[in-house]
């Protein structure tokens, strides 16, 4: 015999069985984290991104409970890393070690399959970083004048790096090359880490890297800076000119964050967002990261987007203004 439920007792526990996924992933945020933790990297190991993430994710693992994992998913200027983070659970177990390419890419690719201030949740910034103008020590350029004249010199000889199309490195070199009138052409490595040993042996003969990925190989001597792409010299490399000290009006600079996929709950962002920064705020942590070259950037997760926003604004005009299109 099938038992009727009064008609008004029905619809109370239909409400409240829809409201228990709610529930569940609100008591699930606060319990956060109860298994490992992923930041997904759009590039090889051993570059600026990656080692990045590796310290916020040390940092993390010792703070929050639980491994913080970096995982590797290299290609497509960053977008095979972005998308995924993008598509999977918003629960806060995928995030994303945001870099300037998620700013740029918004303009330099016309179908992306994302929109990444729509589909994403800022999390943390981390740091600010020049990118450097570097040479092997076998290219007979020692100064920018050198290297421009060398260029002028051999039109579409001459070969710069990439860890990818898109990327701030990318970005920086075309713009060098608009406003220098200079015929360079791009090598493109599935991360510029792969690019370390032929920009050594003068293989390729330039690039201009985000500084955390080749400070060492610079204070070695195994690559030569000619100049940082920021406004300012770096702390870092005090004795590297800026690129606009020849070049007025250049600037160029990378950024790093943590990102998560929409919907992520308020109070996982909070969590992750408050362990971040007080990475940021660690003495021994902090002194990691300016030694890499770093402009530490903490602040709130709205902090971090306006950063986004600001980037992707700028970056748009630098594209459209050059002419700049995937290759």
């Amino acid at each position: 015999m099938t038992m009727k439920l009064p008609r008004r007792k029905f619809l109370h526990l239909a409400a409240g069985a829809a409201t228990l996924p709610g529930l569940s992933l609100v008591a699930a945020a606060y319990d956060y984290p109860t298994r490992p933790v992923r930041i997904v990297v759009g590039f090889a190991a051993g570059g600026a991104v990656d080692i990045v993430a590796r310290l916020i994710a040390q940092w993390l693992s010792e703070r929050i409970g639980q491994q913080c994992i970096v995982e590797n998913r290299p290609g497509a200027g960053n977008n095979i890393a972005t998308e995924y983070v993008l598509k999977s659970d918003p629960d806060g177990y995928t995030l994303l070690l945001a870099n300037p390419t998620n700013a740029i890419n918004a303009t330099y690719y016309e179908n992306l399959p994302y929109d990444f201030i729509r589909d994403s949740a800022p999390v943390a910034g981390i740091m600010r970083v020049p990118n450097v103008m570097e040479v092997s020590p076998l290219l007979s350029a020692k100064t920018v004048p050198e290297f421009i004249t060398l260029a002028k010199a051999n039109p579409g000889t001459l070969t710069y790096a990439t860890g990818g199309n898109g990327t701030s490195v990318h970005m920086s070199a075309e713009l060098f090359k608009l406003m220098t009138k200079t015929d360079i052409l791009n090598v493109t490595y599935r991360g510029l880490a792969l690019a370390y040993t032929d920009l050594m042996m003068n293989r390729v003969q330039v690039t201009f890297d985000n500084l955390p990925g080749s400070i060492g190989f610079i204070r070695q001597g195994k690559l030569r800076a000619l100049a940082v792409t920021t406004t300012t010299r770096s702390p870092a490399l005090p004795d590297i000119p800026t690129l606009t000290e020849f070049i007025p009006g250049y600037e160029a600079s990378a950024w790093y964050g943590v990102s998560a996929p929409r919907n992520t709950p308020k109070a996982v962002i909070g969590k992750l967002n408050k362990e971040i920064n007080a990475g940021l705020a660690d003495p021994a942590l902090q002194a990691r990261l300016v030694d890499l070259g770093g402009m530490i950037v903490p602040g709130s997760p709205a902090d971090f987007g306006k950063l986004v926003s600001d980037e992707t604004e700028k970056w748009a005009k630098v594209i459209k203004f050059a002419g700049i299109k995937p290759e």
